[in-house]
């Protein structure tokens, strides 16, 4: 997959950072510096092209998921985690992700498919990635969900049923609304980010 990789302190986690339609590796790198700069950074450009859009995975309609093709997907990005890992020597198992939009969406579904992918997940506007699948334990994942109240692609509604499908596997979500749409716009909403991020991942 394509990637651009920054190396970080030893101490810090490694960010997955995974951005949303039409983007690339390099969109979410000013919101990586802004949760933690000190981090290591592993950002992947989605495989699948739509309209000459990158993306993670297909989908059938606008949110319509082929749910098939997320499956693999998944699987292909949480292999790519393991061997790049190896490559670069960032530790496994201190990998962060902070996904936006379908990014966001198919960090949720590594959290859906894989126990112990990630250490914890920053997703921003996400929706649910899968009905009616059993979660692996998350009760060591800490997951922040930031959503917008006027969010049109992901209603509130989807946002707190995402929210209450991670806690019944046990993660600890923190909520963040904003009153905006779908767009990362919102300052006060990365700070957030990285107020929880602090608090769970370098206050050891």
């Amino acid at each position: 997959m394509k990637h651009l990789f920054k190396r970080g302190h030893v101490n810090h986690p490694t960010l997955l950072l995974l951005h949303g339609t039409g983007g690339n590796e390099h969109d979410l790198l000013p919101i990586g510096d802004m949760i933690d700069d000190k981090a290591s950074v592993l950002s992947v450009r989605g495989n699948v092209n739509e309209n000459g859009m990158p993306r993670f995975f297909r989908r059938l309609a606008e949110g319509v998921f082929d749910e098939e093709d997320l499956i693999k997907r998944t699987k292909e990005l949480a292999d790519f985690i393991d061997e790049t890992s190896k490559e670069y020597g960032f530790e496994r198992k201190n990998v962060v992700a902070v996904g936006y939009s379908n990014g966001a969406n198919i960090a949720g579904s590594l959290l859906f498919h894989n126990q112990n992918v990630l250490k914890g997940a920053c997703l921003f506007h996400p929706m649910v990635p899968r009905r009616g699948v059993d979660l692996p334990d998350l009760s060591k994942t800490p997951v922040f969900i930031g959503a917008g109240r006027h969010d049109p692609i992901c209603s509130p509604e989807e946002t707190d049923e995402l929210a209450q499908i991670l806690e019944q596997a046990g993660a600890a979500v923190e909520m963040n609304w904003e009153d905006h749409g779908h767009q990362l716009l919102s300052h006060a909403e990365v700070k957030r980010a990285a107020a929880w991020y602090e608090r769970h991942f370098l206050r050891i």
